[in-house]
């Protein structure tokens, strides 16, 4: 018997979640930078936040403009963007989708969004695949 609970508890200490994902990227991040406008000319505005890679393969995103009164967008609403759902990381191209299953912005639902990251140090950057969204993000790891 004794046998069999040493033999499971070996087992259970090197057992991983069924969808683990090893990449740079999961963990804990701090926004401490927003950057939006033209490609190319990209200026500070104002945000806290933070966003969160599991190892199980799920991503959620808080971001907060101190202005409640700021404009909507296809993000926001009064000044502040949540979501969450599964994401697939492609360390090799530094991309990942993910595929909205909550959101603050109702029309976001089940739609899917591929980002670029940067993994340097403690620090993510993270970039719109489509350069003309107008953003970057840079975050530090908790």
């Amino acid at each position: 018997m004794r046998l069999k609970i040493a033999a499971l508890a070996l087992a259970l200490s090197v057992a991983t979640p069924a969808f683990s994902q090893e990449s740079a990227i999961i963990g804990a991040w701090r926004m401490i930078s927003l950057e939006a406008g033209a490609e190319g000319n990209l200026k500070p505005v104002p945000y806290s936040g933070q966003v969160i890679f599991t190892e199980a393969g799920t991503l959620s995103v808080q971001a907060q403009n101190p202005d409640a009164k700021a404009p909507d967008t296809p993000y926001t609403a009064n000044g502040y963007e949540a979501y969450y759902g599964p994401v697939a990381i492609n360390d090799q191209d530094k991309t990942f989708v993910i595929t909205i299953e909550s959101s603050l912005v109702r029309n976001l639902v089940g739609k899917s969004m591929k980002r670029k990251f940067e993994v340097s140090d403690n620090k993510l950057v993270l970039t719109p695949d489509n350069p003309a969204e107008g953003w970057r993000v840079t975050y530090e790891r908790y």
